[in-house]
């Protein structure tokens, strides 16, 4: 009796629900013996534990100001840093006014979309995409145009066409939504000609770009390419990114740089959500940074991925079938695999019975495709499982094929 009141009183936004593809995914990955490829993970035998530990002092000095409920745009000693330290990449330092801390970087998205979209409007998003940025857009009963990807990021010479077709049905498109940097799950790199193409698009229509950016930081091979933000002589672009790959996706806090008013918009909007993001993580995390360790730690995390990227592939080589194929991202987390003819949802549960776990491809395309596509991370594993979990992996692929 009491279930059947519920769902009478469900709004059209709890009845179009789904569970996170990958959040349902993760259930397997706990097996005994299982080599997880699946989540996007940093690696926890990395994580600065004594470090973030002495940076805990920040309470026996501060305890009664961090323990407080603090202001919704974020600690201030946090926001004083991040604009210090983001300035080269940023173009330059921002004002406290531009800049709104967040619970995570998702937290982003759902304020912005919060204070952009009604019910149908469009938003362009890459092909693939990252999953919980759909989630939540879906949240919004937004719609979804998206824009192939290749090894170069974003297809952007197709953005226009796409733009005016979109128009020309009816639709409005209020956002630009893109990974820049080993984007999440394809591990592309949006290139410096196509970044100045993106923003001449976006500027000629009228419509934002979100630049999320969580791993950009994490840059294995060549030199950084410059930000969307730092080339945007207009204010059509916020900046979003997060400690969570930098430091440990623990603390929760992110930040967002865009323009005052739409911050302001956003601040009012997370005043009726959280209040604030946790003030102790802020404080531990501004603690942490102000003593040096971020800029003491972001080389060893480089150097320690590195290697796991270069383990993944020369795995991949030596087991996977030649038909397999993949580019080798300049940074980030992921390897993203085209695999001929299979079925990635079948294959994960050859792949399951192995002792092997992965994302499908499909929960990256929110229109529907990657087949045959396969999402593997490579931070999580240890060093010295990639190379058994691409034998497994391989083994799956064969039966596929048997």
């Amino acid at each position: 009796m009491g279930l059947q009141v519920w769902e009478k009183l469900y709004s059209d936004v709890a009845k179009a629900l789904k569970p996170s593809p990958i959040r349902e995914l993760m259930k397997y990955t706990k097996k005994p013996g299982m080599i997880s490829l699946a989540g996007g993970n940093p690696d926890p035998r990395i994580f600065p534990v004594e470090e973030f530990q002495e940076a805990s002092a920040i309470i026996g000095e501060r305890g009664r100001d961090v323990l407080q409920y603090g202001t919704t745009g974020g600690y201030e000693p946090l926001k004083e840093f991040i604009s210090e330290w983001m300035a080269p990449r940023m173009g330059r330092k921002v004002s406290s006014d531009e800049l709104l801390v967040t619970t995570g970087s998702q937290q982003v998205m759902d304020l912005l979309a919060a204070v952009l979209l009604n019910p149908g409007d469009a938003v362009i998003v890459e092909e693939p995409t990252y999953p919980g940025a759909t989630h939540v857009l879906r949240n919004r009963r937004a719609s979804f145009i998206t824009v192939p990807c290749d090894k170069d990021g974003m297809r952007v010479d197709l953005l226009e066409e796409k733009l005016e077709r979109a128009r020309a049905g009816g639709k409005e498109v209020k956002l630009i939504y893109s990974i820049v940097n080993f984007q999440n799950p394809s591990g592309s790199t949006l290139t410096a000609a196509r970044r100045k193409e993106l923003l001449e698009v976006a500027s000629r229509h009228g419509i934002p770009i979100l630049e999320d950016d969580p791993y950009g930081h994490l840059r294995f091979d060549g030199e950084h390419e410059p930000t969307l933000f730092s080339m945007d002589a207009e204010g059509i672009v916020l900046y979003a990114c997060s400690f969570s790959k930098i430091l440990a996706p623990g603390t929760r806090v992110a930040w967002v740089v865009g323009p005052e008013e739409v911050i302001r918009k956003m601040i009012m909007v997370k005043q009726g959500s959280d209040l604030c993001t946790s003030t102790v993580s802020q404080a531990l995390v501004y603690e942490y940074c102000r003593r040096g360790h971020m800029d003491e730690f972001l080389p060893k995390i480089i150097d320690h991925y590195r290697k796991k990227r270069d383990a993944m592939e020369a795995a991949f080589r030596k087991h996977l079938p030649q038909d397999a194929s993949y580019e080798t991202p300049q940074g980030g987390f992921f390897y993203w695999l085209t695999l001929p003819g299979m079925d990635s949802r079948a294959l994960f549960d050859k792949a399951i019975d192995e002792g092997v776990a992965f994302v499908v491809g499909d929960a990256f395309f929110p229109n529907g495709g990657g087949a045959e596509n396969v999402r593997a991370c490579f931070t999580f594993a240890g060093a010295d499982e990639l190379d058994e979990a691409a034998r497994r992996l391989s083994r799956a692929i064969q039966k596929m094929k048997d």
